[in-house]
């Protein structure tokens, strides 16, 4: 589960600190937000891109004023995840099927397909910049959106609302670049870093390179990152089960999911 729509369309309203705090769903006992009930918010409903019949709704937060990386990696240990400078959570009515996940990098071996998916790729040129925006990427992003997410929100985004996707964070956030050995740029992950990992915030890629497995080697090529810097976990969003589109993430093994405040470990 992602905020995928552009920002006028998840104004958050206000509800009770008491309905906030039945909400939190991810925060363990001892883990510390520092954060004000008040400061948190509920968006209005709004239909699910991935059960359908279904409506989310999620508990949002700003990121702002001091200690803000810090408060960042506290809420994302307790299954948040960022877009621009909020923090999200769901709180969808009767419904818990989002399930925060994060690859145990460090102890990560890929399978015999995920290699195969990896030599297929050998070839690709990597560049790790910073999050500024171009024309070149926004021309791949609506490409994905258009062939992917055809009549999706984000399809309305233009090029200004594509920079304050990317450019609008008060961390540590770099984009992924991937190109062809001809310089065709054909995959982005727009990716934070956190102390004790790498967040995967939103990737997007060719198409028309489907046999490549794009989406699942950049993942591959962010679990290798975390190894080199000694980071413990890859943070992956949420896994639904039932959810076609996000299927794919349970392949990346050890992973933990986070259920009731405590992160389980899956083998």
């Amino acid at each position: 589960m992602t905020l995928k729509s552009p920002p006028q369309s998840y104004e958050p309203q206000e509800v009770e600190p008491e309905r906030i705090a039945r909400a939190l769903p991810g925060a363990a006992p001892d883990l510390k937000l520092d954060l004000p009930l008040e400061f948190f918010h509920v968006t209005v409903p709004q239909p699910c891109p991935y059960l359908p019949g279904r409506f989310e709704r999620k508990l949002v937060t700003r990121l702002d004023g001091r200690s803000v990386r810090e408060r960042h990696d506290r809420l994302s240990q307790a299954g948040f995840r960022r877009t621009r400078d909020l923090v999200y959570s769901p709180a969808c009515s009767g419904c818990t099927a989002c399930i925060p996940i994060r690859v145990r990098a460090q102890e990560f071996a890929p399978s015999r397909s995920l290699r195969r998916i990896q030599r297929l790729n050998a070839d690709l040129l990597v560049r790790e910049r910073a999050a500024e925006a171009s024309e070149e990427q926004y021309a791949l992003f609506a490409a994905y959106l258009g062939a992917r997410h055809a009549g999706g929100d984000m399809t309305r985004m233009d090029y200004a609302d594509y920079r304050a996707m990317v450019e609008d964070s008060p961390i540590d956030t770099r984009l992924i670049e991937l190109r062809r050995p001809d310089m065709r740029l054909i995959a982005v992950c727009l990716t934070d870093f956190l102390s004790d990992g790498l967040s995967a915030v939103y990737k997007f890629f060719d198409p028309g390179e489907s046999r490549r497995s794009l989406g699942t080697h950049v993942v591959l090529w962010l679990i290798k990152r975390a190894q080199e810097l000694g980071l413990p976990y890859l943070y992956l969003g949420y896994w639904i089960p039932g959810s076609e589109k996000m299927a794919y993430k349970n392949r990346f093994r050890p992973f933990e999911t986070l259920v009731k405040g405590t992160w389980q470990r899956h083998d």
